[in-house]
């Protein structure tokens, strides 16, 4: 009888690490070009896809630990990570480095964050696997399973 580790598949924990990293490598390939192209709808189309972007690199870093300390952890280095790349474009012909740029990254993580660590349901919702039924109840009782402990 083989016998169970209790850990988790090494795909499923393997495939959570290279999420962030992947989102990472797409900023910077986009951070490299002269030119990205967007569609300029308002003023702030740039500053909304920068919300956005390291909402979710903050949301994927978060994931990986647990509870407030992670949360912390995780702020820090995606706003590093933002004000880095800001950095970066500083030397990419056509590019410029922006502080409300890095004040949208660091604003896009920090309300990522605070809405991944502290609504469950939310929570929930995020980490319900794709192809599963979408019940609000089975949704809260995922968002209660995945809810990590607070140090």
């Amino acid at each position: 009888m083989a016998e169970n580790s209790g850990a988790a598949a090494p795909s499923s924990s393997r495939i959570r690490y290279l999420w962030p990293f992947a989102i990472a490598a797409l900023i910077f390939v986009a951070s490299s070009r002269s030119h990205v192209a967007a569609p300029q709808v308002t003023l702030i189309d740039d500053k909304i896809v920068h919300f956005a972007v390291y909402g979710l690199l903050a949301t994927l870093v978060c994931r990986l630990g647990g509870g407030w300390r992670a949360a912390g952890w995780s702020l820090l280095l995606v706003s590093a990570y933002g004000a880095s790349d800001e950095w970066h474009q500083s030397y990419v012909p056509g590019r410029s480095m922006e502080l409300m740029d890095w004040i949208a990254d660091t604003t896009g993580a920090a309300v990522a964050i605070a809405l991944y660590v502290g609504w469950a349901r939310y929570r929930g919702w995020l980490e319900w696997p794709l192809g599963r039924g979408t019940r609000a109840g089975e949704i809260l009782a995922a968002s209660q399973a995945v809810q990590k402990p607070v140090p």
